[in-house]
């Protein structure tokens, strides 16, 4: 890009996070880059500073300065395959939203060195569609469901839900290492991203970090590891994953967080990505109730059985 450029938010970026609206106009632009140019002032909406987790309205003005990027690729479709394993996973579809069920390994959208993500491929598979936008955001490694807005008050109405607290319930499945205590069915505890030396942004529990809860129930025990349901009351990032580690039970595949003991039983299991499940989603949505899931990977069911052996 060359020059300043300022756009006026429209209906699909109403309601929307600034992050997620500068990084569906620059596609391209490293996250590290984009966040400097907000704490430096250089990305601003009605000439004042904000931060990246401002809604947006509509008839806002955000100015964008030039933002060095990555050389641009060579155009071309998604990845093989991606569209037909995208299709195959679409769980629930109306008129005002669709369902889809990630497989773990696939972004939900581009960015960060990724050309293509998850939307992208649903925006290629449907040229004719004016309008699909991501709801919320699932983690790379995490598979399971994700809900895309087909229409603008559809995601705003999603995103005012996202917001009141309880209004979209989520569960979640994760094996954790050992023996989840029946005692222990809430883990509350603030919750801080940081960055370590090497660059990679982690999450840790903090005094001083945002207030996060989350719910947990076991659904079964095995003799080394727990299958346990996760219900997070609040939306952050890695939420479950560092409860969990904070409550003394790793998530099985989870190389950010992993200790040497969940290490050593995701090996032993043939376990070979992150072993957390987005399986299910209720709320109510234009009078209309919602209650969407999404089976268990087949790869996971085989750790499982293997788990009960």
């Amino acid at each position: 890009m060359s020059g300043v450029r300022h756009l006026t938010v429209d209906e699909r970026g109403e309601g929307q996070r600034l992050d997620n609206f500068v990084l569906r106009e620059c596609p391209s632009i490293p996250k590290t880059r984009l966040y400097r140019a907000m704490r430096k002032g250089e990305i601003r909406v009605n000439k004042g500073r904000v931060k990246p987790d401002q809604r947006l309205t509509l008839g806002d003005i955000v100015r964008l300065p030039p933002l060095s990027a990555p050389p641009p690729r060579e155009p071309g479709a998604a990845p093989p395959g991606w569209q037909e394993r995208i299709a195959a996973r679409v769980v629930f579809e109306d008129d005002h939203l669709l369902a889809i069920n990630k497989p773990s390994g696939i972004a939900v959208h581009g960015g960060s060195g990724l050309q293509f993500g998850m939307i992208e491929t649903l925006r290629t598979m449907r040229p004719e569609s004016r309008f699909l936008e991501l709801v919320h955001r699932l983690d790379r490694e995490t598979s399971g469901l994700v809900l895309v807005a087909k229409k603008p008050a559809a995601l705003r109405a999603l995103h005012e839900l996202l917001r009141l607290q309880g209004k979209i319930d989520k569960r979640y499945l994760a094996l954790v290492e050992g023996s989840w205590p029946r005692h222990q069915r809430l883990v509350d505890a603030p919750l801080q991203r940081f960055e370590r030396k090497s660059g990679e942004r982690q999450v840790k529990v903090a005094k001083g970090g945002k207030p996060s809860v989350t719910e947990f129930r076991i659904r079964d025990s095995f003799r080394e590891t727990t299958l346990v349901e996760a219900r997070p009351l609040t939306g952050r990032t890695h939420q479950i994953r560092v409860h969990a580690l904070h409550a003394g039970h790793t998530l099985l595949g989870d190389g950010k967080y992993q200790s040497p003991r969940s290490e050593a039983l995701a090996q032993k299991l043939g376990l070979k990505r992150l072993f957390l499940h987005a399986e299910s989603l209720s709320f109510v949505l234009n009078e209309q109730r919602y209650q969407l899931s999404a089976p268990l990977d087949n790869e996971l069911e085989i750790i499982l059985k293997r788990c009960a052996k």
